[in-house]
């Protein structure tokens, strides 16, 4: 019998490989919009981060989800992530 592979993924902040569901993607569609991906699932080109707002402030010095998405984020996107951080640390 077979187990099923986990799928890791490395995040843009720390630079370190976690499991994908422990990871927010973040997606870049075929129109060029930067998008928050909870399903993991939609089509684009995505980026991965912890679920911790360090790794985040990493991220946004270091500009890895520009270059991992290879365009300007937009600051929206950014405050979206922040919130969204914020409401899964009250948890």
């Amino acid at each position: 019998m077979t187990t099923k592979k986990i799928p890791n993924r490395i995040c843009v902040g720390c630079r370190e490989s976690k499991e994908k569901k422990a990871l927010i993607r973040i997606v870049k569609t075929e129109n060029d919009q930067v998008v928050l991906d909870f399903t993991g699932k939609m089509n684009g080109r995505g980026a991965y981060i912890c679920k911790n707002v360090e790794c985040l402030n990493k991220a946004v010095r270091s500009k890895g989800l520009e270059r991992s998405l290879k365009m300007p984020v937009p600051d929206a996107v950014y405050e979206d992530l922040k919130k969204e951080l914020a409401s899964l640390n009250e948890q």
